[in-house]
């Protein structure tokens, strides 16, 4: 009676074992997948700080533009707005004037 129970606690052991082994090799896939998202989260970071970067130079460079527009139409005080829009205003009518001129020319 004692092999057969020495035979059965071998069975239970060996089965643990296997359980154990295949307990391990499902962890060291976890860690390889923690890994892997730990590793695109730090590049799409960088992605993102090289993005905002990007803008925030891209930001400052528009007003530099538009503060050097602003002097070259004569805003430089601020309030003379009007003047831009009046600048806007004649050079789409212009366009358009323009393109109903082209078009009875040659239509």
């Amino acid at each position: 009676m004692s092999s057969s129970r020495d035979r059965v606690e071998d069975t239970y052991e060996a089965q643990n074992d296997q359980r154990l082994d295949e307990l391990h090799a499902k962890v060291r896939t976890l860690r390889g997948v923690t890994t892997d998202i730990h590793d695109d989260v730090e590049r799409q970071n960088l992605m993102l700080d090289d993005t905002g970067n990007a803008f925030t130079s891209f930001g400052t460079s528009l007003a530099s533009s538009s503060q050097r527009a602003a002097h070259a139409f004569g805003l430089g005080g601020g309030v003379k707005q009007w003047r831009l829009i009046l600048y806007c205003l004649l050079f789409l009518v212009g366009l358009w004037l323009a393109w109903k001129i082209i078009r009875y020319w040659w239509f």
